[in-house]
């Protein structure tokens, strides 16, 4: 029996039972948990943001994707990880791929936030736990608690939505399920606010369907970690 055969359908209802869930969980860290860390030792929220979101929201994403594996009876392993999970080598069109979404993602989100500009004038999209100051001499160390998020970040939402969730969802949605799992990872951003999620719209979706277009989870670590750790590095430089 194939990996796809072994397979259960993952429809409407339960996938928004898992996207509302883990929404839920990063609204109360972000609303409730960060704020308070960050009043009762002075130090930025920003740094709890990395620590909360790293071990609170994106590894307990990971524990529940090895949970879900285990309960379709597949080992971790690298046959899974390959054929179950599709991490899969690279191909040439496969980057292509890759590079053709960077490029639309590029493109669409600068007129994404040129038309909220037009409508509302210039705006900050962070949302308050996310807003700092480029970093200056003393507070460099915080890179270093960034990169261990930065992975858990990229691993723990890839590993979940694209790797466990989106090949089951395909099976029920066929060639829409990018659009209707583009929905649900929106969804997943609601503490961000509006007007972040608005400009996520292109990377939400387009990323989504690249996934599901070429069937390698690779093409959405590429995708996402490109875009969220540069612009990451760039804003604590003080060059965007």
């Amino acid at each position: 029996m194939t990996f796809e055969n072994r397979l259960t359908k993952l429809g409407l209802f339960p996938s928004f039972i898992i996207y509302i869930s883990a929404s839920i969980l990063m609204l109360l860290q972000t609303k409730y948990l960060i704020p308070y860390l960050s009043r009762i030792t002075g130090q930025e929220t920003i740094l709890f943001w990395f620590i909360v979101a790293g071990l609170g929201i994106f590894t307990p994403l990971i524990i529940l994707g090895v949970v879900i594996l285990k309960k379709e009876g597949f080992k971790i392993n690298n046959s899974t990880i390959t054929s179950r999970l599709r991490f899969r080598k690279l191909t040439r069109s496969d980057l292509l791929w890759t590079l053709s979404g960077f490029i639309a993602i590029a493109v669409l989100s600068g007129f994404v936030m040129k038309i909220i500009s037009f409508f509302i004038g210039q705006f900050d999209h962070s949302p308050s736990f996310m807003t700092f100051e480029p970093l200056t001499k003393g507070r460099y160390w915080l890179l270093l608690v960034w990169f261990p998020y930065w992975v858990l970040n990229i691993l723990g939402e890839e590993f979940i939505w694209r790797g466990v969730m989106l090949p089951r969802q395909e099976l029920v949605f066929g060639k829409a399920t990018w659009i209707i799992h583009g929905f649900g990872w929106g969804l997943f951003h609601v503490a961000f606010g509006w007007k972040l999620m608005i400009t996520l719209i292109p990377i939400i979706f387009i990323q989504s369907f690249v996934v599901q277009k070429t069937k390698n989870t690779w093409t959405g670590v590429l995708l996402h970690a490109g875009i969220n750790g540069p612009s990451f590095i760039a804003i604590s430089l003080g060059l965007l």
